[in-house]
């Protein structure tokens, strides 16, 4: 007999994660592997600027019109069994997303970020229910498959063109095959029985609350850079002269340095009294990596794509964890998590399309940078509110 046994609920807990976690992997994936090859969906199917912008941007609305649905699902069918139905639909939406024509591009692509928006506002509240004392970990790890997912999709997805004879159609379909998987390895949760109650509204009372809102235009904000780098990056690279992909590599490898403040962050935020100094940290860095992107010489994009990767690692983990350090207890974060995921990315959407038809306007990148300044000094002004040492109530 081994020496290493597992108890059922130990094996449960652990089969449990290891879900999570493919899960999470599938977050970026349908966003992420769109960029790397834009330009070539755009010569195929004669897309402008502006249009791609829009392409680029509505996932992102998609996430957070969707995210009042992931309650209700809940509510009615759990979870659990909400997250397996979701990872079906999002497998089949990216299999006919590329296969479906300029329209079929467009409505699949917003159906893919509906599917994405749902299990974002549901993981939270699993991580808090499943590991309620080890919530900044829990989050720390998940944030790190989800960078991972998205980092593959990224630096992969030109290369699997250039595979597959140079076809952007089914390097997109690819994408499917991690949402199987992880459909696959998730149905053993569909069977264990969990109760979850969550508090009615109340008249929608956080809608109401200063910190909530703080909470959530900093989520929004923050996601609203960090969609725009997913969306637009290998574009900007590629018309600076960096090749397609290096440029798609470049995106990859910032989201792969996202790994290490994904974790550093919470755990370090959580073990403070005020979160604001990080926050204000991380945003910094943030910035910094955007402008030497946008601006400084190409020989030097490398140190660049770290510092960027650092920085929005650090400001997505520590998002996410404002969500629960903000509540007093489990139905609040679940409230908090649906507002500041709901409004937020509503709020995000505005980044890449402002940024498209920016470029379309200007011709060049310029006076997006200007944009994206705006933006992060505004994270940085609420995250001063959103970092201090209170709690969201209810009824405040």
């Amino acid at each position: 007999m081994s020496s290493v046994s597992f108890t059922k609920k130990g094996y449960q807990g652990a089969l449990a994660l290891v879900g999570l976690l493919l899960v999470a992997l599938n977050l970026r994936p349908a966003l992420t592997s769109v960029s790397p090859v834009l330009k070539n969906i755009a010569a195929g199917l004669s897309l402008s600027p502006a249009a791609q912008g829009v392409l680029t941007t509505l996932p992102v609305i998609c996430l957070g019109l969707a995210a009042p649905l992931a309650p209700r699902m809940s509510r009615r069918i759990g979870p659990e069994r909400t997250i397996f139905a979701i990872l079906l639909l999002l497998a089949v939406t990216l299999l006919a997303r590329p296969l479906s024509g300029t329209l079929g591009l467009f409505v699949f692509t917003a159906l893919a970020g509906a599917c994405i928006g749902i299990m974002n506002v549901l993981l939270p509240g699993i991580v808090k229910r499943d590991f309620p004392t080890r919530v900044s970990l829990m989050t720390g790890l998940y944030t790190v498959a989800l960078n991972l997912g998205a980092s593959l999709a990224a630096g992969a997805t030109e290369p699997l063109r250039q595979a597959f004879g140079d076809q952007w159609q089914p390097s997109l379909a690819f994408w499917l095959v991690p949402a199987v998987v992880a459909a696959l390895v998730w149905i053993p949760q569909i069977r264990v029985q969990h109760t979850v109650r969550m508090r009615p509204r109340g008249g929608h009372s956080l809608y109401r609350n200063g910190l909530a809102w703080q909470v959530t235009l900093f989520m929004g904000l923050q996601s609203s850079l960090a969609y725009t780098v997913f969306g637009w990056l290998p574009t900007i690279l590629q018309d600076r002269g960096v090749v397609p992909v290096t440029a798609g590599l470049a995106l990859s490898v910032s989201i792969l340095c996202q790994v290490i403040t994904a974790i550093v962050a919470p755990l370090l935020g959580g073990r403070m009294k005020d979160q604001r100094a990080v926050l204000i940290g991380v945003m910094l860095l943030t910035l910094c990596g955007l402008a030497g992107c946008l601006y400084a010489p190409t020989q030097s994009l490398w140190l660049w794509i770290v510092i960027l990767g650092l920085g929005q690692g650090g400001t997505f983990s520590m998002a996410l964890t404002l969500l629960a350090l903000r509540a007093p207890d489990a139905d609040t974060a679940a409230e908090l998590s649906g507002m500041a995921q709901g409004v937020g990315y509503v709020l995000a959407a505005f980044g890449p399309l402002l940024v498209g038809l920016l470029h379309d306007w200007s011709g060049g990148w310029n006076v997006v940078g200007i944009l994206l300044g705006l933006i992060g000094v505004g994270a940085i002004i609420v995250a001063l509110g959103a970092g201090r040492d209170r709690l969201v109530r209810q009824h405040d």
